[in-house]
């Protein structure tokens, strides 16, 4: 069986050819080129046309069996009745609608009804309040049809308007619990259920049209997957979907994510809880993780210093300064979009490599905040797979396995949404009996350093000092 996978992630376009007996076959990226995505404000069309262009390339000359694609939770736009964009599609790091969400959190009683009918906090990342402050800018929301870059693109491969379920948990539209859109959110955003594509599962195909087949130079007729989210495709290509199995990436930002039997949050809005293709999902993302370590290279290294010459000068001295990473503004477990990144506890004798270490310590301290919390609701995990740009730097992988003081296993796997795309593939064709039985190559272990847990916990003291500190009261 032969797979085409589909991705349009937030940087950048992608496709993956696999195969159910050789695994991938080859896979292509391509960046977007920067006007494409401008702080958060996507070219919705652009970015089809990349991701169908790259689908082309990978698959031709071959036969297809079936179709799967990717996207991205969070991300929402406005179409007219021909599904044309009339408005860009705004990313999960779109942060215009701050205000708006930041008026209805000083509402403590709405807040948390909302957080426990959802799963999503009031917070500027949802496609709920992105609607509402569109609005407010004098979009004509209510008669137009609503998707996200996923849905688009479905649309234009197969002429249907379908979202997964799994792709509408992170909007702020669904009802966790019901899997349905909730009716009283709706009205509250001024629109219909009918502006919204109609949910499905994973298993819901739909032949590819005869113009989606023009674009991918395929057969028309061939199945394709209603897009899910790459995170929650992820933990179907980690093997992650059993309970207790942790998969934590720390790239461009970071996330924590455990699969559960069912819908699972804290009284207080910290964590979210979103759907998988396959169950629920209990987790955690923040904003800041290798971004933040780019930015600070790039502000206090010269450009042609590479990481591993910074890195390669650390010496026994943990006196760095403290770092809130929240450059990009906070996700969990606070949830302030407006919050702001700073230093504290700075010394005249802190040099740059000082700051550098002092960054890679605060996102992971901050990235632990919301472990305590998942670990508070849902036990402490049996396994942690660890993935992501963190691994390029032995330093920071160190870092992270002893500040959690957890064992890690780093993640051989590359690509593991697009992979996961391919599994409930090759689950609909009969290939694999259960994606839930899907298992994974074992990756090295990591274990951690019990001399650094004094070390590190005081050193947590000071950020959650800082933290608590700087925080503001709604």
């Amino acid at each position: 069986m032969l797979v085409l996978v589909l991705e349009s992630s937030t940087t950048s376009a992608k496709a993956m050819l696999y195969c159910s007996d050789r695994g991938v076959i080859r896979i292509e990226t391509e960046a977007y080129p920067p006007h494409f995505n401008i702080n958060g404000i996507q070219d919705a069309e652009g970015v089809f046309k990349r991701t169908v262009d790259l689908g082309r390339m990978v698959s031709e000359g071959k036969e297809i069996d079936m179709i799967a694609l990717c996207g991205t939770w969070h991300n929402v736009m406005l179409c007219d009745r021909q599904m044309k964009p009339i408005s860009p599609a705004y990313s999960w790091s779109y942060t215009g609608a701050s205000q708006v969400a930041k008026d209805l959190r000083k509402d403590k009683s709405y807040t948390n009804a909302f957080y426990q009918k959802t799963g999503c906090m009031v917070h500027a990342i949802y496609p709920a309040f992105k609607l509402l402050y569109i609005r407010n800018q004098g979009f004509d929301i209510e008669n137009c049809y609503i998707c996200g870059q996923g849905s688009y693109n479905f649309f234009h491969l197969t002429g249907e308007r379908l979202v997964s379920d799994s792709m509408a948990s992170g909007s702020g539209l669904l009802n966790i619990t019901s899997r349905q859109y909730d009716i009283d959110i709706l009205k509250e955003i001024g629109i219909k259920e009918e502006q919204l594509g109609r949910l499905v599962s994973y298993k819901d195909i739909r032949p590819l049209s005869k113009k989606g087949a023009e674009l991918l130079g395929l057969e028309s007729g061939i199945p394709v997957i209603p897009a899910n989210p790459d995170g929650g495709l992820n933990q179907v290509g980690a093997g992650a979907l059993r309970d207790g199995i942790m998969t934590f990436s720390v790239g461009t930002s970071g996330a924590m994510r455990l699969s559960t039997s069912n819908p699972v949050l804290p009284e207080q809005p910290s964590i979210w809880c979103y759907l998988s293709p396959y169950s629920w999902m209990s987790g955690a993302a923040t904003s800041g993780a290798c971004n933040c370590i780019d930015w600070i290279k790039g502000k206090m290294f010269s450009s042609s210093t590479t990481y591993s010459e910074i890195e390669s000068k650390k010496t026994n001295n943990n006196t760095y300064p403290v770092f809130l990473p929240f450059l990009y503004g906070e996700r969990c477990p606070g949830w302030q979009d407006e919050r702001k990144a700073g230093f504290f506890d700075v010394l005249p004798t802190h040099a740059p490599l000082d700051f550098y270490l002092g960054v890679m310590e605060g996102v992971l301290f901050n990235l632990y905040q919301c472990y305590e919390v998942l670990c508070n609701v849902n036990g402490k995990p049996k396994k942690i797979q660890l993935s992501g740009g963190i691994l390029n730097s032995r330093i920071w992988t160190q870092m992270c396995c002893d500040i959690f003081q957890q064992e890690m296993e780093c993640s051989t796997l590359e690509q593991t949404s697009m992979l996961g795309a391919a599994i409930l593939s090759m689950e609909i064709n009969g290939v694999v009996d259960n994606v839930k039985n899907h298992k994974v190559e074992k990756g090295t272990i990591i274990c951690p350093d019990e001399k650094m847990k004094t070390v590190y916990n005081e050193k947590y003291q000071r950020y959650k000092y800082w933290y608590y500190k700087t925080k503001s009261e709604e």
